[in-house]
């Protein structure tokens, strides 16, 4: 049975950092690249970033570049993303999921649906 499971969220106040953890379990982590996406009260699911099987290649999004960095480690199967400057916009529950059928980040990554995903995090950002 496949589990991935995000924590480490939380309320920060804007200007501040978090760093999520998310850690799969019942799949061969190395065959997938790994995303991570967020969705916002009354908003669409937003992927955020994505990282190919082997940490060399990432793509983050626009609203998130320059501010936020993903990385992971295979030996320990997490997946590690760092949010820094954060803005209240970025308020949301965040996700992480293995994406099926991708090892690298290609264009379509952001709108992969069928992927094992993790139950969120919330981040709540204060002004």
């Amino acid at each position: 049975q496949v589990q991935v499971v995000e924590s480490g969220g939380g309320l920060v106040q804007t200007g501040g950092s978090l760093r999520l953890s998310c850690t799969a379990s019942g799949l061969t982590f190395d065959a997938y690249a790994m995303g991570w996406f967020r969705q916002a009260p009354g908003k669409e699911r937003e992927g955020i970033s994505c990282i190919s099987w082997n940490g060399g290649g990432t793509d983050y999004a626009a609203s998130v570049k320059g501010r936020f960095a993903i990385s992971r480690d295979n030996n320990k199967n997490t997946l590690d993303p760092q949010m820094n400057t954060l803005k209240p916009d970025d308020t949301a529950t965040y996700y992480c999921a293995a994406l099926a059928g991708y090892r690298y980040c290609s264009s379509s990554w952001s709108k992969s649906g069928n992927n094992y995903w993790g139950q969120g995090t919330q981040v709540t950002v204060s002004s």
